[in-house]
């Protein structure tokens, strides 16, 4: 035995030793039983942990799909095989307008008649376990859990088809983990009632799929085989089918085509990206063989995409009236639906991402479930109104405008078109009984009616100034406004002007309607701003007004954040119905397939304003078209009505509107270009005003020639009672006083019997006054009464300045220039001495009338003329400043403002006094001549005896 065989025996001998130990024994016994212990402790700690988490989580689960109906197997086939009943939609009195205008096109298949490439396609890239899991995959959604919580920048999913299906179907794409809980126990529930092969049918009937060649959206396999490709559903090649297959995961993405009129994208590789992706998950599942999935990788499939092609269903003849019967619709149902699970509208108003859901949920109601639904829209005025809008030929010109090509990125200019948005609406019942979205679908989608807002320019003004002021009791149709230059916005630069940047001085509020005067309205607005008028736009339905829109002088002349044409209509119906808002609407009533009535439509009331102001301000917008800014109706209008009504010119002219109501129904029509343009001042000779209102007379001539009854009512709106009439002095709104009187300044009108004046003018005193020109000052004491007027009339500033709200720069301003106010002037209106006598004029004579030239002297006031000493005339400055006499020496003097006369100008002869001066002259200037000697030539003498003669 060698010595390293010795060491190892030793080694062994030791090693037993230890472990035969008493000691060692009784160690290794005690750590077994401590780490054995531990062991099971660590054991049972994970078990009672995991069924914790596991009980927590089924917790979870639970409670959110606690609310989750458990649905029986009619309910889920009818939900999942639902996608063929499209509900039917009506013209008012039961005329069938057509099918609802579906989002996507669809022509639904049987499995059978389904290509194998795309149904195995289908499966290997969407779910690869489909025969095989029972409506979910755990692993698949954990992996998707891990993904949302950590935020992984790679979100691989975790729906099978069956979950797909159920998204499609029942729920709605809403991402949160209550749908996504649903989705699941749905599609547990689905796979127990229905075979694998009904399922993927289902699916291949409804998945999106991008657009066809005619730029449709299309759903269901057999409309993208032939939309894409223009073969039948199972006549699809391997790389067919796999393209389409491809389409799911990001329709409008992949697809080959644009939404302008089905064109071929000019970059197609992110679908023929996808394209090869698909094929190689084939391959990879065993669905094709190498030589398949090669062949396939090489293929050319753009060759096979077919070219733009036309439509292969029926064409929407009324796509603004389809689209915007599917949007109330909608709303409508969502709010039924809500109802139904325990909400009430206030909640969906309240909560975006809620109402959000129902319309959604609402949106495949209607399309699945077969209603009936009755629109209020009357068929014969709707076709003729949409002609009238074609045909128009005085909208203006087409103007460029630059914008990015959504396929290319490129800047493109296009030519953009005057747009227009009209509506009528039944007063009392707030049915819309027609409308025109615009000019061409095909280019704008843009339901200029009911959904652009814009700014509405001077229609403001009667809904959020004259209205409330009169039924805030701080103005009446008789309120007297000041028209002058004003600085609203600060010192500075002046703010608001008018149109036409002139100003006419004193006005009524009914004046200042008629003319649409900018000045006195914002100044009206700006003594009511703090009472906050604008709830009264609120409860006529105006629903976009921003925090600005309250409080900025600016939204009194249409300066908003914008309305919709319906609004601005709907709320100028409240006049008409004595103050009352009725809210327009267009569903009358929606039935369902089997005869039940599950929605009609109820009017409702909002007291706005007292029938004492409804009325006034009916009244006062008379006057717009009958001697204001809308005469230009009575021309292009073939019947007459009692109308009221109001222009309105928006921001550096991009609006132009005009609405007007009578007793029975509200009609409007706006024009301007979508983006910011303004519009021609003159087109053909029309004014852009005009231009707008003769559109607003074809379009309602269009509707008398329909129904005379309704447009053109033979009674008149009547007034209420608690209106008088009462005389007012048109220099401040108050009782005329003797001095107003006396002026001529007496004006009357309507007043809301709880607001007549009650205070006596004190702002006219009678006044004397001298003319220079056309400007009036005011006399002084020592001015001679020759040159002085009488029986005008002095207006004190002071109380307009009050209204303004600071002192008038210019208080002549104040002083119109039409009837009795050319005797009238303002309190400072006066004529300062300069303090010397004015210099002696010079003066000049021709014939029979001697003239001068003005006084270069400010402070004159006017001339005296004399005859040989005598005073024979007087003449004002400003007047002809010459004088035709009759025979004498005449001189002239001017006197000043203080009665100062001038020395006498030169002397001027005229007349016989003039010829005897010349024959005087004359005879003076003749000498006696000594006589000559006769001359010798005979001619010589007879010329110089001529000459003696002469």
């Amino acid at each position: 035995m060698n010595h390293e065989q010795k060491g190892w025996k030793h080694f062994l001998s030791s090693l037993q030793s230890f472990f035969t130990n008493k000691k060692t024994v009784k160690s290794a016994r005690i750590t077994y039983n401590v780490v054995w212990n531990l062991l099971l402790l660590f054991i049972i700690i994970m078990v009672i942990g995991a069924g914790f988490a596991g009980g927590a989580a089924a917790g979870y689960f639970a409670s959110l799909v606690k609310d989750e109906p458990l649905r029986s197997y009619e309910q889920m086939e009818k939900d999942i095989y639902n996608y063929e009943e499209t509900s039917n939609l009506y013209f008012d009195n039961d005329v069938y307008l057509g099918k609802l205008r579906t989002d996507l096109y669809r022509e639904e298949v049987e499995l059978e008649d389904i290509s194998q490439y795309l149904i195995d396609a289908v499966v290997a890239t969407e779910d690869e376990y489909f025969y095989e899991h029972d409506g979910v995959v755990p692993k698949a959604i954990f992996r998707a859990l891990f993904q949302e919580v950590t935020n992984s920048a790679t979100q691989s999913g975790g729906s099978t088809l069956t979950q797909q299906l159920i998204k499609n179907q029942i729920l709605t794409n809403e991402v949160s983990f209550e749908r996504k809980a649903k989705e699941i126990l749905l599609a547990l529930r689905l796979e127990r009632f229905f075979e694998k092969e009904e399922i993927l049918e289902a699916y291949l009937n409804v998945a999106t799929l991008g657009r066809d060649a005619s730029g449709n959206n299309i759903a269901g396999v057999k409309a993208a085989a032939q939309g894409i490709f223009g073969v039948e559903v199972d006549k699809l090649t391997l790389p067919q089918a796999a393209f389409i297959a491809g389409l799911p995961q990001s329709p409008f993405g992949y697809t080959p085509f644009s939404s302008d009129q089905g064109k071929l994208k000019e970059n197609l590789e992110p679908g023929l990206t996808r394209m090869k992706t698909v094929l190689s998950r084939m391959h990879t599942g065993g669905y094709i063989t190498s030589e398949e999935y090669n062949k396939a990788i090489e293929y050319d499939i753009t060759k096979d995409f077919i070219k733009n092609a036309d439509d292969g269903h029926t064409i929407d003849e009324y796509p603004w009236l389809t689209f915007e019967i599917e949007k109330r619709a909608k709303n409508v149902l969502a709010y039924i639906l809500a109802e139904k699970d325990g909400y009430e509208k206030a909640d969906l108003d309240a909560d975006e991402d809620l109402k959000g859901e129902y319309l959604t949920l609402a949106d495949r109601d209607l399309r699945q479930n077969g209603y009936n639904v009755h629109t209020t829209i009357n068929k014969d005025i709707y076709d003729k109104m949409q002609k009238v809008a074609q045909n128009f030929e005085l909208y203006g010109n087409d103007k460029p405008e630059e914008i990015t090509d959504p396929e290319t990125g490129e800047k493109v200019t296009i030519k953009e078109p005057v747009e227009l948005g009209a509506i009528l609406i039944e007063n009392k019942t707030g049915k819309i009984i027609s409308f025109v979205g615009g000019r061409d679908f095909k280019r704008e989608q843009l339901n200029h009616a009911t959904d652009a807002k814009r700014q509405n320019g001077s229609t403001m003004k009667p809904l959020l100034v004259f209205a409330p002021a009169m039924e805030l009791g701080t103005l009446q149709p008789g309120s007297v406004l000041p028209n002058v230059q004003v600085y609203l916005n600060g010192p500075g630069k002046p703010w608001p002007h008018n149109y036409d940047r002139s100003y006419s001085g004193l006005t009524s509020a009914r004046y200042a309607l008629t003319r649409s005067y900018n000045v006195p309205t914002v100044i009206a607005y700006k003594n009511i701003v703090n009472q906050r008028p604008t709830t009264f736009l609120e409860k006529m339905g105006f629903t976009s007004l921003s925090e600005d829109d309250h409080v900025n002088l600016s939204a009194s002349i249409g300066s908003i954040s914008g309305v919709t044409v319906e609004e601005n209509v709907n709320a100028y119906a409240t006049f008409a119905n004595g103050g009352k808002f009725v809210d327009a609407y267009l569903i009358d009533k929606i039935v369902d397939k089997d005869g039940n009535t599950i929605f009609e439509h109820k009017a409702e009331e909002v007291d706005v304003f007292s029938p004492q102001t409804a009325y006034l301000t009916i009244d006062m917008m008379r006057d717009v078209i009958n001697q204001g800014t809308a005469t230009s109706m009575h021309n292009r209008l073939k019947f007459s009505s009692d109308w009221a009504g109001k222009t309105g010119t928006g921001h550096n002219y991009y609006d132009s509107w005009f609405v007007a109501t009578n007793p029975n129904v509200t009609f409007g029509v706006w024009n301007g270009y979508d983006t910011q343009k303004p519009l021609d001042l003159t087109y053909k000779g029309v004014s852009y005003g005009a231009r707008n209102i003769y559109l607003w007379a074809d379009l309602m001539n269009a509707a008398y020639d329909v129904d005379s009854k309704l447009v053109d009512p033979e009674e008149r709106f009547e007034m209420p009672g608690g209106i008088v009439r009462r005389s007012y002095c048109g220099a401040s709104g108050l009782l005329p006083s003797k001095a107003c009187s006396d002026a001529g300044l007496v004006q009357t009108d309507y007043y809301n019997a709880k607001y007549v004046p009650t205070k006596v003018d004190d702002t006219v005193a009678s006044s004397r006054y001298v003319r220079v020109g056309d400007k009036r000052y005011f006399a002084l004491d020592s001015t001679p009464n020759e040159f002085v007027e009488s029986g005008g009339a002095t207006i004190d500033p002071s109380y307009m300045e009050s209204i303004i709200g600071h002192k008038i720069s210019n208080p002549s301003q104040l002083i119109p220039n039409r009837g009795a106010w050319s005797n009238v002037l303002v309190a400072n209106a006066r004529l300062s001495d300069n303090g010397n006598t004015p210099a002696a004029p010079s003066v000049g004579g021709s014939g029979s009338t001697i003239t001068w030239k003005k006084h270069p002297e400010n402070d004159v006031i006017g001339y005296r003329i004399y005859n040989n000493g005598k005073k024979v005339k007087t003449v004002k400055a400003g007047e002809n400043l010459s004088y035709k006499g009759g025979n004498g020496s005449f001189h002239v003097t001017a006197v000043d403002i203080a009665g100062k006369e001038s020395a006498p100008s030169n002397v001027v002869k005229i007349g016989e006094e003039k010829k005897k001066e010349k024959e005087v002259e004359q005879k003076k200037q003749e000498k006696p001549k000594e006589p000559e000697k006769p001359s010798e030539d005979p001619q010589a003498s007879a010329e110089t005896n001529s000459e003696s003669n002469e």
